[in-house]
């Protein structure tokens, strides 16, 4: 077995955490990363090397064995990476300041389908296998307009604020991008691959901590204490839009002191996350989506607007706070940054290095 062929087989076998602190398992992250025709074609050309074969599947394991022999080349390969003109954006043509300007005409965080599942799913379950009368169905028609619109709209707001974020994390010194976007990495830092991932507090998490502290869930919680203070539910409401509704009762009723017991509680969580990450980082892999599961080292940027929760959406877009916090964590990263995660997942027991930049208001 060749060493293209060792690393190969770990990369697809998602034994990620092998390719920590090893040079030829970087390199072989790093030539993969070129791996698409205009790219590789590009390198090639521009550092004078020759290969045998046309095909890019070919090229792959001969331009890793090239590099592995002449390791004086390896550093004309990182200024490829560092070279921000090679990423895929810049055929887009994408101009990143009037994105971030377009950013603030989103005033709703509303996905209309499910962001679990694909828009076509949403529709035929909410639309087409429910209604069989079709006069039914075309009345329908503003509504469903609406909520293929809401899904376009925050799926559009997730994926350019995404980028943006990534964007920033590139632009640093220490850091070189994945250009070709392979799959389970977005960029090094040092000689460390790194998946971003930017996300909320997870409302689930919070809910877990919060029933060790309070003893219930928080609505239930809500609902027994204002029950205390002679509000009621309103039957009629979703749990969400019940939660509003109960704390905006207590608050008109002048019981906010109830409302200011369950937000310390909240601080305090957030606060000992952001002290001790690793519980949360162990939860974050563990409660991934199966569809994409992955066990690669990841950096996990968490928004958290502690004053309103569902409001942390708007800080995706902030770049004013995020960009000198992870200027910070760039400059200061260093070898003992990424902490060694266990976790479990489908029975399966997987080890990644991981670290949480938290953004918090």
């Amino acid at each position: 077995m060749t060493t293209y062929e060792k690393w190969d087989h770990e990369f697809r076998t998602n034994n990620l955490f092998a390719f920590n602190n090893n040079d030829k398992a970087l390199l072989y992250l790093k030539v993969r990363a070129i791996c698409r025709k205009t790219l590789i074609t590009q390198f090639v050309k521009e550092n004078k090397l020759t290969l045998k074969s046309t095909k890019v599947k070919e090229q792959f394991p001969e331009l890793y064995a090239l590099l592995e022999n002449k390791s004086e080349l390896i550093p004309q390969l990182d200024c490829f990476l560092r070279n921000r003109n090679n990423e895929w954006y810049k055929e887009m043509g994408v101009d990143e300041d009037k994105v971030r300007t377009a950013l603030r005409k989103i005033n709703a965080y509303e996905w209309g389908g499910d962001q679990n599942n694909s828009l076509d799913q949403y529709l035929v379950r909410r639309y087409v296998k429910v209604i069989s009368d079709y006069d039914t169905l075309q009345k329908k028609a503003k509504e469903i307009q609406a909520n293929a619109w809401n899904f376009v709209q925050t799926s559009w707001y997730n994926n350019w604020t995404s980028y943006l974020i990534e964007s920033i994390f590139k632009k640093h010194k220490r850091v070189l991008s994945a250009i070709g976007e392979i799959k389970s990495v977005d960029f090094f830092i040092d000689k460390y691959p790194i998946d971003l991932k930017v996300t909320y507090f997870p409302n689930e998490f919070m809910e877990k901590k919060l029933k060790d502290k309070i003893g219930n869930k928080e609505l239930a919680w809500l609902k027994k204490e204002a029950k205390k203070v002679n509000i009621s539910p309103d039957k009629g409401l979703s749990d969400a839009e019940q939660l509003t509704f109960l704390k905006e009762e207590l608050e008109n009723h002048g019981h906010s002191n109830i409302i200011e017991v369950l937000t310390k509680h909240k601080q305090e969580i957030i606060d000992k996350a952001c002290k001790h990450p690793e519980e949360l980082m162990e939860w974050l892999y563990e409660n991934q989506s199966a569809r994409l599961f992955g066990a690669e080292n990841r950096l996990f940027l968490v928004l958290v607007d502690t004053k309103d929760m569902k409001q942390s959406w708007k800080m995706k877009r902030a770049f004013t706070l995020i960009e000198p916090t992870v200027k910070r964590y760039l400059d200061s990263f260093n070898d003992d940054s990424l902490k060694i995660i266990e976790f479990t997942f489908n029975q399966k027991k997987y080890t990644s290095l991981s670290d949480i930049i938290f953004i918090t208001k």
